[in-house]
């Protein structure tokens, strides 16, 4: 083989591996751009995906498709969500409205549920919470289901306790809201006979308040109750010089009296 011969063959190699790498870049190039399109078509699609959410949710008007329709379908359903929020602040003070009436008339039973459905809208308000305790304090006496002796009935129980947990949620949310703690005393000492609770929320009510007068005669019927005769006796005579009524002074004194035979 002459080296003419031999350089042929080295140029014809050559040719052939120049085909070859030039048929791998195209290779290379074309699978290149497959996955780059599927990579942007999944890309793309979830964009679609979102928009088409998004569009159930908004004004239909069709599946946005560009940046700023998309960006105009969000602020149409941000706006939608903020009428709505409205609209159910709005509902909530309807049925706390409407529960007011309800309780004006005494018709206690259909105050609770117009309360309940005002808590579910806004079950942070503490003063629905303790108008909720007040009428289902109120509907457990009317219940009128009673088991003999005066125990009250299955019915008028599960009104005395929502009526408890109203009241408790409702100091819980907030501490310094007095009313409630004053009817939850009410309804320790007075209906479930839990004398020992009912001081230590009344004693959380009388801070500031030491010359409440329905306030001291519940503590002295309270430490009665629990048999605390001489603490009952200290309640009474800080109270009686109090009293302007003679009625009211009367009974008070003849209940010290009553007490202290007991002694």
């Amino acid at each position: 083989m002459t080296l003419k011969h031999v350089g042929g063959i080295i140029v014809r190699m050559k040719k052939g591996a120049f085909r070859k790498t030039l048929f791998a870049f195209i290779g290379f190039v074309v699978i290149g751009g497959c996955i780059a399109f599927v990579f942007y078509y999944d890309k793309n699609r979830e964009r679609l995906e979102l928009a088409r959410e998004i569009a159930e949710y908004g004004p239909r008007k069709g599946v946005p498709r560009t940046i700023e329709e998309l960006k105009r379908a969000i602020a149409a359903y941000e706006k939608l969500q903020e009428q709505h929020v409205k609209d159910a602040a709005q509902t909530g003070v309807y049925w706390k409205i409407l529960a007011s009436r309800f309780q004006d008339k005494q018709m206690h039973f259909e105050a609770i549920d117009a309360l309940q459905r005002a808590i579910e809208i806004t079950p942070g308000d503490e003063t629905l919470h303790y108008l909720l305790g007040l009428n289902a304090a109120y509907a457990a006496k009317s219940a009128y289901e009673h088991q003999g002796a005066g125990v009250p009935g299955e019915r008028s129980r599960a009104y005395f306790d929502l009526s408890e947990r109203a009241y408790l949620r409702s100091i819980e949310l907030e501490p310094a809201y007095n009313q409630a703690r004053f009817a939850l005393a009410v309804l320790y000492i007075y209906e479930l006979e839990r004398p020992e609770e009912g001081i230590s929320h009344l004693s959380a009510y009388m801070e500031g308040r030491s010359g409440d007068l329905d306030a001291m005669f519940m503590m002295a019927r309270a430490f009665y109750m629990l048999g605390r005769y001489r603490e009952a006796v200290d309640w009474y005579d800080r109270a009686i010089p109090l009293v302007k009524d003679k009625g009211q002074r009367a009974e008070a004194e003849e209940n010290r009296r009553y007490i202290l035979g007991l002694m």
